[in-house]
């Protein structure tokens, strides 16, 4: 009986002390999405980017996210962006807000999230939801409602066109409002009995050069 006593007294001081040689440790699992990590993180950003050697942009922001593992590689804004637009002689062109921003590198794209508003030196403001920037082709368009105002015309419309400068776009279905004298009809000078000569080349005038219609031009019928 005491012999059976000590080898389980044994037993119990090996299992003690084995338990205390082998801790467990606690580690969490492993981050397996590579791609969720950024390469660089930087806060309080207010610098100059250039574009073939020429200054092009100054970015401003709050944080600044670069990542290339994901494809394709971005920047990402989350906190909001500013961008001044220069030419090529330093001047400021325009500026673009945004409060949520991407920038796909290798494709040279902008994604611009939130309000997001322009303004150029024309005095063109654009506001909408939705805005892209395509480095390539040299252009913005949206999908969303966007609406642009300037000193002459207010337009609004589902989609949204236009040229880096802002100085060429179109809005499709889209309502505006214009000046007044935009829409007077232009007067004519009254003529009596014009021959078929006349009425041909005063029509052939009006489609080839319709700025014309308001200075209207005398033309003269050769006779036979």
């Amino acid at each position: 009986m005491e012999s059976r006593l000590s080898i389980l007294v044994t037993f119990l001081v090996f299992v003690m002390f084995a338990s205390c040689e082998q801790p467990r440790e606690h580690t969490a699992p492993a981050i397996h999405e590579r791609d969720s990590v950024s390469m660089m993180t930087t806060y309080g950003v207010n610098t100059l980017i250039s574009d073939s050697g020429v200054i092009k942009y100054r970015i401003v922001t709050e944080r600044w996210d670069v990542n290339t593992i994901k494809q394709p590689s971005r920047w990402t804004f989350e906190r909001g962006i500013f961008l001044e637009q220069f030419d090529d002689k330093f001047h400021i062109e325009g500026y673009i807000f945004a409060d949520t921003a991407w920038y796909y590198d290798q494709i040279k794209l902008w994604e611009l999230r939130g309000r997001v508003r322009i303004r150029n030196v024309n005095g063109l403001v654009f506001r909408s939801e939705e805005l892209f920037w395509d480095g390539i082709k040299h252009e913005f368009y949206s999908h969303k409602y966007s609406r642009v105002v300037t000193p002459e015309r207010e337009l609004e419309g589902t989609y949204f066109r236009s040229d880096e400068h802002m100085r060429h776009y179109e809005v499709t279905n889209s309502v505006g409002s214009f000046q007044s004298e935009d829409l007077e009809p232009e007067e004519e000078e009254p003529t009596k009995e014009p021959n078929k000569t006349q009425t041909d080349t005063a029509k052939l005038e009006k489609v080839i050069r319709p700025a014309a219609v308001r200075h209207k031009a005398t033309t003269k019928s050769i006779q036979p």
